[in-house]
Protein backbone atom coordinates (compact mmCIF):
# COMPACT_ATOMS: atom_id res chain seq x y z
CA UNK A 1 0.00 0.00 0.00
CA UNK A 2 1.34 3.45 -1.08
CA UNK A 3 0.25 6.62 -0.93
CA UNK A 4 1.18 9.87 -2.95
CA UNK A 5 0.60 13.59 -3.05
CA UNK A 6 0.16 16.21 -5.63
CA UNK A 7 -1.17 19.60 -6.22
CA UNK A 8 -4.60 19.77 -7.43
CA UNK A 9 -4.73 23.71 -7.75
CA UNK A 10 -5.63 26.93 -5.88
CA UNK A 11 -8.40 27.37 -3.31
CA UNK A 12 -10.19 30.79 -3.68
CA UNK A 13 -7.76 32.51 -0.75
CA UNK A 14 -4.57 30.65 -2.45
CA UNK A 15 -4.29 28.13 -0.25
CA UNK A 16 -3.21 24.94 -2.04
CA UNK A 17 -5.69 22.24 -3.11
CA UNK A 18 -3.87 18.68 -2.48
CA UNK A 19 -4.47 15.41 -4.40
CA UNK A 20 -4.19 11.98 -2.48
CA UNK A 21 -3.72 8.70 -4.32
CA UNK A 22 -3.69 5.53 -2.53
CA UNK A 23 -3.01 2.40 -4.35
CA UNK A 24 -2.80 -1.80 -3.16
CA UNK A 25 -0.61 -4.07 -5.18
CA UNK A 26 -3.55 -5.42 -6.92
CA UNK A 27 -3.23 -1.83 -8.89
CA UNK A 28 -6.76 -0.54 -7.80
CA UNK A 29 -5.86 3.38 -6.96
CA UNK A 30 -8.30 5.60 -4.76
CA UNK A 31 -7.97 9.66 -5.10
CA UNK A 32 -8.98 12.09 -2.99
CA UNK A 33 -8.67 15.82 -2.48
CA UNK A 34 -8.65 17.80 0.72
CA UNK A 35 -11.49 20.44 -0.88
CA UNK A 36 -14.43 19.28 0.35
CA UNK A 37 -13.07 15.63 1.58
CA UNK A 38 -14.11 14.69 -2.08
CA UNK A 39 -13.53 11.20 -3.50
CA UNK A 40 -12.28 11.93 -6.89
CA UNK A 41 -11.44 8.66 -8.79
CA UNK A 42 -11.66 5.21 -7.88
CA UNK A 43 -9.26 2.59 -10.41
CA UNK A 44 -11.41 -0.54 -10.69
CA UNK A 45 -11.17 -3.78 -12.86
CA UNK A 46 -13.40 -4.93 -14.86
CA UNK A 47 -14.33 -8.67 -15.58
CA UNK A 48 -11.03 -8.90 -17.60
CA UNK A 49 -8.79 -6.86 -15.23
CA UNK A 50 -8.99 -3.93 -17.36
CA UNK A 51 -9.16 -0.68 -14.96
CA UNK A 52 -11.72 2.32 -15.49
CA UNK A 53 -12.12 5.02 -13.52
CA UNK A 54 -16.15 4.14 -11.96
CA UNK A 55 -16.83 7.48 -9.89
CA UNK A 56 -18.11 11.20 -11.61
CA UNK A 57 -15.46 14.28 -10.91
CA UNK A 58 -13.54 16.58 -12.19
CA UNK A 59 -10.16 17.27 -13.35
CA UNK A 60 -8.80 19.91 -11.14
CA UNK A 61 -9.63 21.49 -7.62
CA UNK A 62 -11.15 24.78 -8.69
CA UNK A 63 -13.75 23.14 -9.98
CA UNK A 64 -14.99 21.25 -7.33
CA UNK A 65 -16.26 24.82 -6.41
CA UNK A 66 -18.66 25.04 -8.79
CA UNK A 67 -19.96 21.00 -8.15
CA UNK A 68 -23.91 21.95 -8.98
CA UNK A 69 -24.11 18.15 -8.47
CA UNK A 70 -22.49 17.67 -5.03
CA UNK A 71 -19.97 15.09 -7.19
CA UNK A 72 -17.97 13.38 -4.62
CA UNK A 73 -17.80 15.19 -1.81
CA UNK A 74 -18.48 14.69 2.06
CA UNK A 75 -21.70 16.70 2.67
CA UNK A 76 -22.88 18.17 6.26
CA UNK A 77 -23.27 19.11 8.85
CA UNK A 78 -26.74 17.73 7.76
CA UNK A 79 -26.91 15.70 4.54
CA UNK A 80 -30.33 16.09 2.53
CA UNK A 81 -33.42 17.70 4.02
CA UNK A 82 -34.55 19.66 7.20
CA UNK A 83 -38.10 20.55 6.32
CA UNK A 84 -38.83 24.50 6.59
CA UNK A 85 -35.10 25.09 6.73
CA UNK A 86 -35.49 25.67 10.38
CA UNK A 87 -35.55 23.23 14.14
CA UNK A 88 -36.06 23.47 17.47
CA UNK A 89 -33.55 21.55 19.99
CA UNK A 90 -33.28 21.72 23.69
CA UNK A 91 -36.06 25.06 23.87
CA UNK A 92 -33.56 26.79 21.39
CA UNK A 93 -35.16 27.80 17.72
CA UNK A 94 -32.45 27.27 14.81
CA UNK A 95 -32.79 28.61 11.01
CA UNK A 96 -30.41 27.25 8.26
CA UNK A 97 -30.57 28.29 4.29
CA UNK A 98 -33.92 27.78 2.35
CA UNK A 99 -32.52 26.74 -0.54
CA UNK A 100 -34.71 23.80 -1.92
CA UNK A 101 -37.83 24.78 -2.10
CA UNK A 102 -39.09 26.13 1.21
CA UNK A 103 -36.44 23.47 2.83
CA UNK A 104 -33.26 23.04 3.57
CA UNK A 105 -30.86 20.70 1.51
CA UNK A 106 -27.20 19.56 2.13
CA UNK A 107 -26.77 22.45 4.88
CA UNK A 108 -25.55 25.29 2.34
CA UNK A 109 -25.10 25.07 -1.43
CA UNK A 110 -22.15 27.59 -1.30
CA UNK A 111 -21.05 27.50 2.07
CA UNK A 112 -21.48 23.58 3.80
CA UNK A 113 -18.46 21.43 4.47
CA UNK A 114 -18.26 20.06 0.99
CA UNK A 115 -16.79 23.58 -0.11
CA UNK A 116 -14.37 23.83 2.35
CA UNK A 117 -10.46 22.50 2.28
CA UNK A 118 -10.24 20.22 5.21
CA UNK A 119 -6.71 19.70 6.93
CA UNK A 120 -5.26 16.46 5.48
CA UNK A 121 -2.38 13.83 6.52
CA UNK A 122 -1.80 10.89 5.02
CA UNK A 123 -0.90 7.36 6.65
CA UNK A 124 0.48 4.25 5.66
CA UNK A 125 -3.21 3.41 3.94
CA UNK A 126 -5.01 6.33 3.60
CA UNK A 127 -5.45 9.77 4.29
CA UNK A 128 -7.29 11.63 7.14
CA UNK A 129 -9.19 15.22 6.68
CA UNK A 130 -10.31 17.07 9.31
CA UNK A 131 -12.51 20.03 9.74
CA UNK A 132 -13.64 22.36 12.11
CA UNK A 133 -16.57 23.72 12.13
CA UNK A 134 -17.56 27.08 14.07
CA UNK A 135 -20.68 27.20 16.97
CA UNK A 136 -23.29 29.06 14.51
CA UNK A 137 -22.06 27.93 11.41
CA UNK A 138 -24.71 27.64 8.69
CA UNK A 139 -27.19 28.48 11.59
CA UNK A 140 -26.23 25.04 13.57
CA UNK A 141 -25.04 25.26 17.24
CA UNK A 142 -22.03 23.93 19.38
CA UNK A 143 -18.40 23.85 17.90
CA UNK A 144 -17.59 20.45 16.12
CA UNK A 145 -14.69 18.73 14.79
CA UNK A 146 -15.06 16.34 12.25
CA UNK A 147 -12.59 13.95 10.43
CA UNK A 148 -13.32 11.49 7.58
CA UNK A 149 -10.80 8.76 7.01
CA UNK A 150 -10.21 7.00 3.59
CA UNK A 151 -8.51 3.76 4.33
CA UNK A 152 -8.08 1.24 1.13
CA UNK A 153 -6.81 -2.78 2.00
CA UNK A 154 -5.88 -5.16 -0.67
CA UNK A 155 -9.10 -6.75 -1.43
CA UNK A 156 -10.31 -3.74 -3.06
CA UNK A 157 -12.48 -2.44 0.02
CA UNK A 158 -12.55 1.11 0.36
CA UNK A 159 -13.38 2.57 3.99
CA UNK A 160 -14.83 5.70 4.59
CA UNK A 161 -14.38 6.06 8.62
CA UNK A 162 -16.33 9.27 10.20
CA UNK A 163 -15.90 10.52 13.52
CA UNK A 164 -17.12 14.17 15.05
CA UNK A 165 -17.45 15.85 18.34
CA UNK A 166 -19.32 18.57 19.28
CA UNK A 167 -19.62 21.01 22.33
CA UNK A 168 -23.34 21.44 22.09
CA UNK A 169 -26.28 18.99 21.24
CA UNK A 170 -26.58 19.46 17.62
CA UNK A 171 -26.90 17.73 13.84
CA UNK A 172 -24.42 15.43 12.70
CA UNK A 173 -25.44 13.73 9.71
CA UNK A 174 -22.95 13.59 7.07
CA UNK A 175 -22.52 11.47 3.78
CA UNK A 176 -20.44 10.97 0.85
CA UNK A 177 -22.25 12.08 -2.08
CA UNK A 178 -20.25 9.84 -4.75
CA UNK A 179 -21.57 9.35 -8.25
CA UNK A 180 -21.00 5.32 -9.43
CA UNK A 181 -20.93 3.93 -12.63
CA UNK A 182 -19.46 0.64 -12.90
CA UNK A 183 -19.01 0.59 -16.51
CA UNK A 184 -16.44 3.93 -15.94
CA UNK A 185 -17.36 7.15 -15.44
CA UNK A 186 -17.73 8.30 -18.95
CA UNK A 187 -20.48 5.42 -20.14
CA UNK A 188 -23.26 7.16 -19.87
CA UNK A 189 -26.89 5.72 -18.29
CA UNK A 190 -26.79 4.00 -15.22
CA UNK A 191 -30.30 2.48 -16.00
CA UNK A 192 -28.84 -0.70 -17.05
CA UNK A 193 -27.35 -1.69 -13.43
CA UNK A 194 -28.47 -4.52 -11.54
CA UNK A 195 -29.00 -3.36 -7.65
CA UNK A 196 -30.30 -5.56 -4.73
CA UNK A 197 -30.87 -3.54 -1.40
CA UNK A 198 -31.39 -5.20 1.74
CA UNK A 199 -33.89 -2.76 2.81
CA UNK A 200 -37.72 -4.36 3.05
CA UNK A 201 -38.93 -0.87 3.75
CA UNK A 202 -38.47 3.03 2.65
CA UNK A 203 -39.42 6.22 3.90
CA UNK A 204 -42.13 8.07 1.79
CA UNK A 205 -41.86 11.99 1.09
CA UNK A 206 -44.17 14.65 -0.24
CA UNK A 207 -43.64 16.28 -3.15
CA UNK A 208 -40.93 18.65 -1.63
CA UNK A 209 -38.70 15.21 -0.47
CA UNK A 210 -39.84 15.65 2.89
CA UNK A 211 -40.05 12.27 4.43
CA UNK A 212 -44.26 11.80 5.93
CA UNK A 213 -42.94 10.27 8.82
CA UNK A 214 -44.62 6.74 7.20
CA UNK A 215 -42.11 3.75 7.13
CA UNK A 216 -43.56 1.90 4.00
CA UNK A 217 -43.00 -1.82 2.94
CA UNK A 218 -41.14 -2.01 -0.48
CA UNK A 219 -42.93 -5.34 -0.82
CA UNK A 220 -45.45 -5.05 -4.40
CA UNK A 221 -43.91 -1.50 -5.50
CA UNK A 222 -41.74 -0.29 -7.80
CA UNK A 223 -39.56 0.68 -4.83
CA UNK A 224 -38.39 -3.38 -3.98
CA UNK A 225 -34.81 -4.16 -4.64
CA UNK A 226 -34.95 -7.15 -2.21
CA UNK A 227 -34.06 -9.27 -5.47
CA UNK A 228 -31.69 -7.36 -7.80
CA UNK A 229 -33.07 -5.72 -10.82
CA UNK A 230 -32.12 -2.92 -13.26
CA UNK A 231 -32.06 0.61 -12.10
CA UNK A 232 -34.21 1.19 -15.09
CA UNK A 233 -36.85 -1.12 -14.81
CA UNK A 234 -39.22 0.48 -12.88
CA UNK A 235 -38.02 3.85 -12.67
CA UNK A 236 -40.56 4.98 -15.24
CA UNK A 237 -43.69 3.72 -13.59
CA UNK A 238 -46.56 5.24 -12.72
CA UNK A 239 -46.07 5.15 -8.67
CA UNK A 240 -46.42 8.81 -6.85
CA UNK A 241 -43.64 8.29 -5.36
CA UNK A 242 -41.40 8.08 -8.91
CA UNK A 243 -43.41 11.11 -10.19
CA UNK A 244 -42.44 12.81 -6.99
CA UNK A 245 -38.85 12.65 -7.52
CA UNK A 246 -38.23 12.35 -10.99
CA UNK A 247 -37.25 8.83 -10.55
CA UNK A 248 -35.33 7.50 -7.49
CA UNK A 249 -34.28 9.56 -4.90
CA UNK A 250 -35.27 7.94 -1.67
CA UNK A 251 -34.23 7.31 1.82
CA UNK A 252 -34.56 3.29 2.17
CA UNK A 253 -34.20 1.48 5.80
CA UNK A 254 -31.89 -0.69 6.12
CA UNK A 255 -32.68 -4.01 7.57
CA UNK A 256 -31.62 -5.04 11.08
CA UNK A 257 -30.04 -2.57 11.50
CA UNK A 258 -28.26 -2.19 15.13
CA UNK A 259 -25.17 0.35 14.43
CA UNK A 260 -22.90 -2.56 13.84
CA UNK A 261 -21.04 -2.70 10.00
CA UNK A 262 -23.67 -4.12 7.98
CA UNK A 263 -23.75 -5.23 4.26
CA UNK A 264 -26.71 -3.76 2.68
CA UNK A 265 -26.12 -3.07 -0.91
CA UNK A 266 -24.59 -4.64 -4.18
CA UNK A 267 -24.65 -2.90 -7.35
CA UNK A 268 -23.43 -4.73 -10.63
CA UNK A 269 -23.01 -3.74 -14.12
CA UNK A 270 -23.80 -6.70 -16.72
CA UNK A 271 -21.81 -5.08 -19.24
CA UNK A 272 -17.93 -4.50 -17.29
CA UNK A 273 -18.73 -7.20 -14.43
CA UNK A 274 -17.43 -4.93 -12.02
CA UNK A 275 -19.79 -5.21 -8.80
CA UNK A 276 -19.47 -3.12 -6.04
CA UNK A 277 -21.18 -4.44 -2.48
CA UNK A 278 -21.46 -1.75 0.50
CA UNK A 279 -21.63 -1.91 3.75
CA UNK A 280 -22.53 0.69 6.69
CA UNK A 281 -22.66 1.00 10.30
CA UNK A 282 -25.94 4.02 9.55
CA UNK A 283 -30.00 2.98 9.40
CA UNK A 284 -30.74 4.49 6.15
CA UNK A 285 -29.39 4.72 2.50
CA UNK A 286 -30.27 7.70 0.06
CA UNK A 287 -30.25 5.95 -2.87
CA UNK A 288 -30.40 8.53 -6.00
CA UNK A 289 -30.27 7.41 -9.64
CA UNK A 290 -29.01 11.15 -10.77
CA UNK A 291 -32.66 12.29 -11.66
CA UNK A 292 -30.96 16.01 -12.00
CA UNK A 293 -27.91 16.16 -12.82
CA UNK A 294 -26.80 19.08 -14.77
CA UNK A 295 -25.42 18.84 -17.54
CA UNK A 296 -21.95 19.45 -17.16
CA UNK A 297 -18.05 18.87 -18.37
CA UNK A 298 -16.20 16.48 -15.92
CA UNK A 299 -12.75 14.55 -16.02
CA UNK A 300 -11.23 13.95 -19.09
CA UNK A 301 -13.64 16.74 -21.06
CA UNK A 302 -16.76 14.22 -20.19
CA UNK A 303 -20.00 15.75 -20.66
CA UNK A 304 -22.46 14.72 -17.40
CA UNK A 305 -25.60 14.04 -17.94
CA UNK A 306 -29.25 12.84 -16.93
CA UNK A 307 -28.72 9.52 -14.89
CA UNK A 308 -25.11 9.06 -15.93
CA UNK A 309 -24.09 8.26 -12.35
CA UNK A 310 -25.96 6.85 -8.87
CA UNK A 311 -25.12 7.53 -5.26
CA UNK A 312 -25.66 5.59 -2.28
CA UNK A 313 -25.40 7.87 0.45
CA UNK A 314 -25.12 6.13 3.59
CA UNK A 315 -27.22 8.20 6.32
CA UNK A 316 -29.81 8.96 8.89
CA UNK A 317 -33.07 9.34 7.88
CA UNK A 318 -34.03 12.64 6.46
CA UNK A 319 -35.52 15.65 8.38
CA UNK A 320 -35.15 13.12 11.34
CA UNK A 321 -35.15 16.11 13.50
CA UNK A 322 -38.70 16.63 13.38
CA UNK A 323 -39.82 13.04 13.23
CA UNK A 324 -39.09 11.48 17.10
CA UNK A 325 -40.09 7.88 15.32
CA UNK A 326 -36.90 8.25 13.31
CA UNK A 327 -33.47 7.67 14.52
CA UNK A 328 -32.11 10.45 16.22
CA UNK A 329 -29.00 12.36 14.31
CA UNK A 330 -28.77 14.67 17.37
CA UNK A 331 -25.06 14.25 18.83
CA UNK A 332 -22.57 16.13 20.95
CA UNK A 333 -21.61 16.76 24.55
CA UNK A 334 -21.92 13.05 25.85
CA UNK A 335 -22.06 11.65 22.56
CA UNK A 336 -20.26 11.44 20.05
CA UNK A 337 -20.71 10.60 15.84
CA UNK A 338 -19.43 7.65 14.65
CA UNK A 339 -19.84 5.98 11.34
CA UNK A 340 -18.14 3.84 8.70
CA UNK A 341 -19.14 2.70 5.27
CA UNK A 342 -17.47 0.31 3.12
CA UNK A 343 -17.28 0.22 -0.73
CA UNK A 344 -15.48 -3.30 -1.77
CA UNK A 345 -15.06 -3.47 -5.64
CA UNK A 346 -15.18 -7.10 -7.39
CA UNK A 347 -15.89 -9.03 -10.90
Amino acid sequence: MSVSVSSFGTYPDGREIKLYTISNKKGMQVSVTNIGAALVKVMAPDRDGRMADVVLGFDKGEDYMKNPSFMGVVVGPSANRIAGGAFTLDGVDYKLDVNDGANNLHSHKEKGWHKRLWESSAEGDGVTFTLKDEEGNLGFPGEKKISVTYLLDEENALTVHYHGVSDKRTILNPTNHTYFNLEGHDSGSIEGHELWLGAARYTPADGGSIPTGEMAEVQGTPMDFTVSKRVGRDIGADFEQLQFAGGYDHNWIIDGWDGKLRHFATLKSPVSGRSMEVYTTLPGVQFYAGNFIQKQTGKGGTVYDYRCGMCLETQYFPDSIHKPEFPSCVFGAEKEYDSVTVFRFCQ
